[in-house]
């Protein structure tokens, strides 16, 4: 609502202080149906949202028809609207329902605040929630916002794996088309689409950044461990869009035995106090096998981390345990010790991924909703 009591819509304004105090009838409708009938002054409403006008001696009537919300006053009370906006929830990196990471995307969220966004965020509880808008740059085809229950975040995984499919699913991409970019906080992210009977969607891993080396005892505290369950390797952390502490282990069993200490983490935050993720992984013959942890997030486990896995990639070639050949592929194991086991797919283009680290999987809906608001 504007602050001098107007309608506020952005292409609709009214001014309550107007010379002339008449006050004039308005009907407001949302996809046709009478939604409210304020008194406003409205010399300033632009003809192109006018339907009907008709003047008497003191009054003039006139409807206004609208697809967006209303925000009105009558004798200073507020009044808003109701819309509801749709949504679905997909689940990423899997071909099996209720397994993989679930993830929700509103496909239409113009209208919604980013205080709305965070607050709808927190109420699906879910690792990430999507937000589709339109985008400000002409290589992309849409925009996405991607908040966690506790945050907003620049770039995160699956949020782009699945909110492309979605963009493919709706018709926002052409039918058949194999390369497209989608514009997130980081800039824009480029997409690759394997068609098929199951598609699989593939993003290229942002530039990454090698940032702190952390010593091997305070990062076996952080998982509850023991130094010698860590592999010689210096645990480190890497940013490609989400900083991530990584630490190797010796095995598969390992992971599993992980215990998040979160009083270890708190301790660790005083020296490192940017919001970063942490995840172990062991080596295996097909690639990895990984959890990750993010309380800074408001995540306890993440199930499926593909803002990670680039970074994942890159550790395991500058440590020898993957091949850095151009072409090289594998896949991460992520989310099996909490019940939603994930597979990540990993291509390295180039020389040591000199040419950009890809990753992908599958992407398999399962809810479609609203919420209303």
């Amino acid at each position: 609502m504007l602050a001098d009591g107007g309608l506020a819509h952005p292409e609709l304004s009214c001014d309550q202080a107007a010379a002339d105090p008449v006050f004039d009838e308005v009907s407001v409708h949302l996809r046709g149906e009478i939604s409210l009938r304020i008194f406003q002054p409205v010399e300033d409403l632009q003809p192109a949202f006018v339907r009907n006008r008709t003047q008497s001696d003191r009054n003039i009537h006139i409807d206004i028809w609208l697809n967006d919300d209303v925000y009105s006053t009558h004798r200073g009370v507020e009044m808003k609207a109701n819309r509801s906006y749709r949504y679905r929830v997909v689940d990423v990196f899997t071909t099996e329902p209720l397994q993989g990471n679930p993830l929700a995307v509103f496909p239409d969220s113009a209208g919604l605040s980013s205080e709305t966004m965070q607050t709808i965020a927190l109420e699906l509880n879910l690792s990430e929630t999507v937000f589709v808008l339109p985008s400000s740059r002409p290589e992309c085809v849409a925009r996405l916002r991607i908040f966690t229950p506790g945050k907003e975040l620049d770039f995160a995984g699956h949020p782009t794996i699945g909110s492309a499919f979605i963009l493919c699913d709706e018709g926002k991409v052409s039918e058949g088309t194999e390369r497209f970019a989608v514009e997130e906080n980081v800039g824009p992210i480029p997409i690759r689409v394997d068609a098929g009977p199951v598609p699989k969607l593939w993003l290229m891993t942002p530039p990454l950044r090698e940032d702190a080396v952390v010593d091997k005892e305070t990062a076996a505290k952080l998982l509850g461990l023991k130094v010698n369950q860590l592999l010689g390797f210096s645990p480190q952390i890497l940013d490609a869009g989400n900083p991530t502490l990584f630490i190797p282990v010796v095995d598969r069993g390992t992971v599993d035995c992980i215990s998040f200490d979160t009083s270890a983490w708190a301790r660790f935050k005083i020296e490192h106090a940017s919001p970063m993720c942490v995840f172990s992984f062991a080596p295996t013959p097909e690639g990895a096998y990984s959890r990750m942890f993010a309380p800074d997030y408001g995540i306890r486990e993440d199930p499926a981390t593909g803002s990670s896995t680039g970074s994942l990639a890159h550790y395991m070639m500058k440590h020898g345990m993957l091949s850095s050949k151009a072409g090289t592929t594998f896949f991460s194991e992520q989310g099996t010790k909490m019940g939603r086991r994930s597979i990540l797919h990993v291509r390295i283009q180039g020389e040591g991924g000199a040419d950009g680290i890809d990753v992908g999987g599958n992407v398999t809906p399962v809810i479609e909703g609203t919420i209303t608001l």
